[in-house]
C-alpha cells in the first residue's frame, strides 16, 4: 500500500463509502480504486487525483496534503545513482533487496532521517 492509497482508503471507510460508490461517481472502474488503494497502480493522473479531491469536497490543506501524498506514492521507483558516488550505488541496490524485509518502524526511521538532511543543490 502507498500513502495515498491509504489515505484514500480511510477517507474512503470514514465516509462509508464503498469502492463501488466511489469509483462510479469519479469515473474510474472499482478495480482500479481497488489497485489505486493497495499500491498495484501508480499515481492518479492530475485529471483523476482532481475528482478525488472535489469527490471529498475538501480544500486547501487537506487538499494539498493529498496531492503531496500522491506524488510520493509511486509503486515502482528507479533509482539513478549514474555520477554519484559508489556507496550511494550500493546504498541504492541494498534498498531495492531489502525494502520487503524492512518493517515499519525502521522505515519510518530512514524516512525521518532523509527528511532531515539538507537540501542539495542541483548540478
Amino acid at each position: 500500500m502507498t500513502p495515498f492509497g491509504e489515505k484514500l482508503r480511510d477517507l474512503r471507510t470514514e465516509r462509508g463509502i464503498s469502492q463501488k460508490e466511489m469509483a462510479k461517481a469519479i469515473g474510474v472502474s472499482a478495480a482500479y480504486l481497488s489497485a489505486l488503494e493497495h499500491g498495484k497502480r501508480g499515481q492518479p493522473t492530475w485529471d483523476k487525483l482532481q475528482r478525488i479531491i472535489q469527490y471529498f469536497n475538501i480544500i486547501w490543506d487537506e487538499a494539498e496534503e493529498l496531492q503531496r501524498l500522491a506524488m510520493i506514492s509511486d509503486p515502482r521507483i528507479t533509482i539513478d545513482t549514474g555520477g554519484l558516488s559508489p556507496a550511494a550505488t550500493e546504498l541504492a541496490n541494498l534498498l531495492a533487496a531489502k525494502i520487503g524485509e524492512i518493517d515499519t518502524e525502521t522505515a519510518q526511521a530512514f524516512i525521518q532521517k532523509l527528511k532531515s538532511l539538507p537540501e542539495r543543490r542541483k548540478r
